[in-house]
Formats: structure tokens, C-alpha cells, sequence
């Protein structure tokens, strides 16, 4: 059994769902479940919300052609989210997804190709030894050699995302990890790592290596003096965490000029974590940001 999100959906792989009172089938999602409160709300009216099945669990797929257009057009979405919360940086940044027919490949937005205007016709597909397979643009040194690395140390890494995101940056200045001050920064509690060898520009892979290593199997990394790194197993993922992490340096900061926050006890976080840091719970998380950046930008598809 896998949960999904803040809302307390809970299935199984035979699309069978259920939660207390709450049913679903696999065609439509009825919510059902009626309390007091929603009874005050609603005034007694029922609350007829109903889905699509389909868009509360990832995508399956029959070929490798149709699951690399997908996961493609998730990145170039994945870059114009990005521009749009303000993490473009000059020549900065960079997210990469995993080819899912050759996996010794990753697909990477092309050097000088601002992140508001990336399309998935855009992607430069290099190998892990640096060779360019498709694509005719020049892709940034740093790129590949920090997502190369990890990309062959984790074999469980579909995605990473890099980028010299405002509070991300500043925050990384302190050298720390993330406390768990706030709910949303329980996703990241004893699950993400400071990197903090900072030694210039990434050009070199054994560099790229030393990141890698730093991350070891967390989901995260805090890369000390330069900004913030996230991985997961879509680039839906890895994208969602980075930005949920960016907020969550943002919140700290802010925290701290005013005081001193309280930390959530470990046990709470611990449990927090594992209900909304699930990958499933981290897909969903992203399915509304897809939704809003497509309706605005729907030429990312191309």
C-alpha cells in the first residue's frame, strides 16, 4: 500500500481505493466522506468531486518511444516551472532524465536556451562518457559533469535537477542541513546531505563524482556556497522536491531573522516524512504545477 498527498488517499496496484468511508473504482473518484465540518461547508449538499482514475496514479506505458515523449515533455515542463518561480540564472542550472530505452543516456536542456523557452524538441541527449547522440546545441561542462555522476553512481535516479535558485543559494551559504520547522520541511528530515567541499565551477567529473558520493542515497543535497540538488525517479520528482526545497530555505530564513523556530519532535517528523515524501506523493504533488504551466505554455510540447 503506497499514500498519496496531504489528503490521505491510500490504494493498491489493482486500483482498488479506499479511504474509511471514502471509494473509488477505476474509472472515477467519488469523494465521499462527510463530516460536521463539511456538512457546515456544504450545507448538506454531497460533494461530488469526481477524477479520472488515471490522473492520480503515474502514467504506464507500451513502448520506450511513448514513455521517452513523456518523460521529455515533462522536462522542458519541469524548465518553464522553473523560469517561472525565478531559479534562471544566466547560463545556470540544469535538470536531466534518464533515457528510459538506453539508460546510459540523459537527456539535458542545451547550453544558452533560456529556461522560458525551452520545448522538448530542445533536449540535447549526451552519453555518460560525453558524447552528444542527438541534438545540435553545445551542453553546459557542469552538467554533465555533476548529473553524469550521478546518474551512473545511482542506478535508482531517473531525474536531478540543479539550479542556483535564489533561497536555495543563500541558504547553502550556512553550510547546513534543513531542520524540520515546519511540516514541508519534514519531507526532507534526515534525507538530504550538505556538500560542503565547494571548489568553483563543476568542470571536471571527478568533481562531478564528489558530488554524487556527498548525496549518497539521499533524495537531496544541500551543495554548500552554490545552491541545491534534488533526485528522483521521475523528473516529476526530482523537480517537485527541488522546489518544495527551495520554499522550505526560504521559510528557514525567514524563521530565523525573527527568532528562533521550534523544531518538530523526531518522531513527528520521521512519521511526517514518510506520509508526504513518498514518490507517489511527490508525483501527485507535481501533477497540479504540469497542469498550470501547460495551460499557460502548451508549445513546451512540441
Amino acid at each position: 500500500m503506497l499514500r498519496l498527498s496531504p489528503l490521505i488517499l491510500t490504494y493498491s496496484f489493482k486500483a482498488k481505493f479506499v479511504i474509511g468511508k471514502v471509494k473509488f473504482n477505476t474509472t472515477l473518484v467519488r469523494i465521499g466522506t462527510k463530516t460536521k465540518a463539511m456538512d457546515t461547508m456544504t450545507k448538506g449538499r454531497p460533494l461530488g468531486n469526481t477524477r479520472a482514475a488515471s490522473d492520480l496514479v503515474p502514467p504506464q506505458f507500451d513502448t520506450a518511444e511513448q514513455e521517452r515523449k513523456h518523460r521529455k515533455q515533462r522536462l522542458a515542463a519541469a524548465f518553464r516551472l522553473f523560469a517561472h518561480f525565478g531559479y534562471d540564472e544566466g547560463l545556470a542550472g540544469h535538470i536531466t532524465v534518464r533515457d528510459p530505452e538506453h539508460t546510459d543516456r540523459f537527456w539535458v536542456n542545451p547550453l544558452g536556451v533560456h529556461f522560458a523557452h525551452m520545448t522538448s524538441a530542445d533536449l540535447v541527449l549526451v552519453s555518460h562518457e560525453g558524447k552528444v547522440i542527438e541534438g545540435n546545441r553545445p551542453v553546459n561542462a557542469a552538467a554533465f559533469a555533476i548529473h553524469s555522476s550521478i546518474h551512473k553512481a545511482r542506478p535508482d535516479v531517473i531525474a536531478a535537477a540543479h539550479a542556483h535558485s535564489m533561497h536555495g543559494r543563500t541558504w547553502s551559504t550556512f553550510g547546513r542541513l534543513l531542520d524540520p520547522i515546519t511540516q514541508d520541511a519534514c519531507a526532507f528530515y534526515e534525507d538530504h546531505a550538505v556538500f560542503d567541499r565547494y571548489t568553483g565551477v563543476v568542470n571536471e567529473t571527478s568533481e562531478g563524482e564528489q558530488i554524487a558520493s556527498g548525496l549518497g542515497s539521499k533524495k537531496a543535497a544541500i551543495l554548500k556556497n552554490h545552491g541545491l540538488l534534488t533526485v528522483g525517479k521521475s523528473v516529476d520528482i526530482a523537480a517537485w522536491y527541488f522546489i518544495s526545497m527551495d520554499r522550505c530555505c526560504q521559510s528557514q530564513l525567514l524563521a530565523e531573522m525573527a527568532g528562533k523556530p521550534s523544531h518538530v519532535p523526531h518522531e513527528v517528523a520521521i512519521k511526517t516524512r514518510d506520509f508526504i515524501a513518498s514518490d507517489l506523493a511527490a508525483w501527485a504533488s507535481f501533477q497540479p504545477l504540469f497542469q498550470f504551466i501547460t495551460r499557460k505554455h502548451p508549445d513546451l510540447l512540441a
